[in-house]
């Protein structure tokens, strides 16, 4: 059977610790040695401990030979992490030292600079320099200041830095990790919509990414020429048989297909499950069953599979394949969740990516069905919405797309979650799939028939829904909406669910309002929302979101993040500080992407 470790073959960039010093000797240099270099080794140690990588495996961090007082010593270590794979580069310095000198001037590589608070030497002086001489070459960095003056032998690092470290790490970590990938569209594009017209420019330009692309053919020839896994296939189709719990045809009794026919599915979407997987990130099985070419894939970190209405029309639909391999585990165990976005949407596809990669959890995709207000609620039901939802819910619910781990059946802390892989038991993952059902596909949307996923995301769950839109003479803007998932009783979930396709994965979910902007109201949210999809990421990452974007230079027009948690280069404050989310649009527009 196939080892899927080589999923991670090509590794992971490193984070590298740049400790800049005053380069002036006879006392000065000399007396900051230690105290340089012993804040570059607390930051890799904070970041080692506290990130891993999507494998599971801890952050790498990489810190220069020696302190940085000048020129010739930024050379020596920018060679050193050409060499050791570093994407994400920290400068940390508690002294004056000389800005363009000793500045980091890579700039496709993330950057940012810790200026430490103490009395004794300027490090808040370099801070401000550097840092103008980053926004003066057009290379933007993140500035981190503590709040509260250190002793010079303090050598804890504060929160507050902390927090703006591992905010900053997550994101460069992200952006670096994305560089050099693939997006691989499954087909073409679905029913007309816009994000699955898969734009290279914004891939290439904004992500550092390359587009691949098949035809859907090649599902078909793949299942005819048996180029599978063919030990794989039947150990997934038994686990299937065992672990997916096939629900009620809903389909009318004329519309209703054969037990045959319905067998035959089964078989077909294990199959094309396995198919996709190996598409993307290729499987050196098939190289010793003779397709050597079939083995490479396409070294792609997100896919998406067209599937209307060209394939479902005649073959099963793509809902197994996209919930299970967006899940965080299938017949092979517990493993890291493929991102595979539905109706080729790249650009959810996209949002999908930034969430696995700052989390490291399985991503919820589904359609922005419908806002409901607390009087259409109890007009249709008599119940009165409460709590989290008393301004209004919206129905997030796609055509069984939703990865598994979205039911809410892991658990932290005593309550409902998605967790990173490494973190999930068997029995999560086993409630999980109880928590699902298999429907038979409506034959009125997919005529080839196959298998929704059903299921109903517990309620109490933090979550964070984005989504990516082109906006032509603008390009990409991205949008924000933190809130939680909502229980309902029974009786009016069923109500609303069976007013669209109860056959589907559903998620109650409610913004958190702000009473300002597209946050006025839970209408608005929905009013505002710039496309049909979203994805749903737990945990409120909204504050991750806007830093990863800041990075890619990709504006935000819509958020409900609090002021104090957002986190962007300095420069954006010399568009302006009373409106940030100008400034922030001003400054995107200014620097442009990040890799033309």
């Amino acid at each position: 059977m196939t080892d899927f470790s080589f999923r991670w073959k090509s590794g992971f960039p490193k984070i590298g610790i740049r400790p800049t010093i005053d380069g002036r000797r006879r006392g000065v240099r000399e007396s900051l040695e230690d105290q340089t270099m012993n804040m570059a080794k607390a930051v890799a140690t904070l970041l080692s401990e506290h990130l891993r990588y999507p494998n599971g495996q801890p952050v790498e961090c990489v810190i220069a030979d020696a302190t940085i007082g000048g020129v010739a010593e930024a050379a020596q270590c920018a060679e050193k992490f050409a060499r050791e794979g570093v994407g994400v580069s920290i400068t940390v310095t508690p002294c004056w030292c000389y800005g363009t000198e000793t500045m980091d001037t890579d700039p496709a590589i993330p950057k940012a600079v810790w200026g430490f608070n103490g009395t004794e030497r300027p490090g808040a002086v370099y801070l401000a320099a550097v840092l103008s001489a980053h926004a003066q070459k057009g290379l933007p960095a993140f500035g981190i200041y503590g709040e509260q003056v250190q002793d010079a032998g303090d050598t804890s690092v504060p929160d507050d830095v902390r927090g703006k470290l591992l905010a900053f790490a997550k994101a460069g970590l992200a952006v670096a990790y994305m560089r050099g990938k693939s997006y691989l569209s499954m087909g073409s594009v679905s029913m007309g919509i816009a994000g699955s017209i898969v734009n290279d420019a914004f891939f290439q330009e904004y992500l550092g990414m390359r587009n691949e692309y098949i035809d859907m053919s090649e599902f078909v020839r793949r299942m005819n020429e048996n180029i599978i896994d063919p030990a794989e296939y039947e150990k997934a189709l038994a686990w299937v048989k065992e672990n997916c719990v096939e629900g009620p045809d809903n389909n009318p009794s004329h519309l209703q297909q054969s037990r045959e026919k319905k067998d035959k599915d089964w078989e077909t979407v294990v199959k094309m499950t396995q198919i996709a997987r190996d598409l993307m990130i290729g499987n050196p099985r098939l190289a010793e069953l003779g397709f050597a070419e079939e083995a490479q894939g396409h070294n792609a970190i997100v896919s998406g599979f067209q599937g209307q209405r060209q394939w479902t029309d005649h073959f099963p639909n793509g809902d197994f394949l996209e919930a299970m391999l967006n899940s965080s585990f299938d017949w092979n165990g517990i493993r890291a969740p493929f991102i595979v976005a539905t109706e080729n949407d790249s650009l959810n596809g996209v949002v999908m990516l930034f969430g696995h990669l700052l989390t490291n959890t399985a991503q919820i995709f589904s359609d922005v069905r419908t806002y409901w207000s607390p009087e259409s609620v109890e007009r249709v039901t008599g119940y009165r919405l409460e709590g989290a939802a008393a301004g209004g819910i919206l129905h997030l619910i796609n055509s069984g797309s939703a990865a598994l781990d979205g039911t809410g059946e892991q658990s932290k802390d005593g309550k409902p979650a998605m967790k990173p892989f490494w973190e999930i038991s068997e029995e999560e993952a086993a409630n999980c799939l109880k928590a699902t059902s298999w429907r038979p596909a409506s034959v009125e949307y997919f005529r080839g028939g196959g298998y929704s996923s059903d299921f109903l995301t517990r309620g109490g769950m933090p979550m964070t829904m984005s989504r990516l839109n082109i906006v032509k003479g603008i390009g990409p803007v991205l949008q924000i909406a933190e809130g939680y998932s909502v229980d309902l009783p029974q009786h009016v979930h069923d109500t609303l669910d069976k007013r669209t396709d109860p056959t589907w994965p559903s998620t109650w979910f409610a913004p958190i309002l702000t009473g300002a902007g597209a946050f006025r109201s839970v209408y608005e949210v929905m009013n505002n929302w710039g496309a049909n999809h979203g994805s749903v990421s737990f945990g409120h990452i909204g504050a991750d979101l806007i830093t990863l974007a800041s990075m890619l230079r990709i504006p935000v027009s819509m958020h409900n993040v609090a002021e104090e948690r957002i986190f962007r280069p300095r420069a954006w404050g010399l568009f302006g500080t009373a409106d940030s989310e100008g400034a922030d649009y001003r400054a995107c527009s200014n620097f442009g992407p990040l890799y033309k």
